[in-house]
This record gives C-alpha cells, structure tokens and sequence, in this order.
C-alpha cells in the first residue's frame, strides 16, 4: 500500500509539474501579447500622423544612426504591413492562449482526482471504498461507511 501511495503522490507532483509549465506559458503569452499591443498602438499613432502629411512633405527613417529620406507613400505601406503582421501576431497569440488554456482546465482536473487519489488510497486502511468510472472518463469514489 505504501507503494501505491508513493506512485500516486509521484503522479500528483508530475501532473502539478505539467500544470505550472502551462501556467508558466501563459504567462509568458500574456507578457509577449502586451508588448505587440503596445507595438500596434505605436504604428496605429503612426500611420495616423502620416495620413496628416502632405504629399510632398519629407519622410525620415531612422535605420541605425542615421536618418534616411523615404518616400511618403513607401512609409505608409511599411507601416500598415507592420500593423498587418502585430494583428496577425495578435491572433495567433489568442489561438495559442484559447489552446493553453483549455490544457491548463483538464491538467487541473487531473491533479485533483490524483489529489483525491492520493487521500483515499492513504485512508483506505480506515475506510474501506470502491472505485466507479464515470461517464466522460471521469472516477468517482465511493466510501463504504459500515
């Protein structure tokens, strides 16, 4: 029985293990989300002071130290397939967080029913229980109280 329990309790702490790396990754979406955000801000704030140019007003791109003389129109392309590519960034950052999260929701499933598991082999020198399968693979246990 000890063994058993030391299994279960090993599974527990693999499954918690798995759970923080995916709290972890989500996180770390979170984090890489806010910063194309505020990048997609920028380049809106930026293509919005393009379009109140004229024409033929002179257009510098700052590329290292020095200052280059850009087309109007060539400046407003760049800008808006900068903005095109952070909203499609964006969009793959919210594929992959739907995707997180939904791991995080059954990986949290799983280390409770180890956690209960783990409670009810360690007591069932106590108690005696039985174990039944759910539908939806889900373990329910059952405690016998005589």
């Amino acid at each position: 029985m000890a063994a058993a329990v030391k299994e279960l309790q090993r599974q527990l702490e693999l499954r918690a293990s798995e759970l923080n790396k995916i709290q972890k990754d989500i996180s770390k979406n979170h984090q890489v989300r806010r910063q194309y955000t505020i990048q997609q801000g920028e380049n809106e704030m930026v293509i919005k002071e393009l379009e109140l140019l004229k024409e033929d007003a002179n257009v510098f791109k700052l590329i290292g130290p020095v200052l280059v003389k850009q087309d109007l129109v060539e400046a407003k392309a760049n800008v808006n397939k900068r903005i095109e590519y952070i909203t499609g960034e964006l969009r793959r950052l919210d594929g992959s967080l739907k995707s997180l999260e939904d791991q995080q929701g059954s990986k949290r499933e799983e280390v409770e029913h180890c956690k209960i598991f783990v409670l009810l082999v360690f007591f069932s020198n106590q108690t005696p229980f039985f174990f039944s399968r759910l539908p939806g693979s889900k373990v329910a246990a059952t405690l016998a109280i005589e």
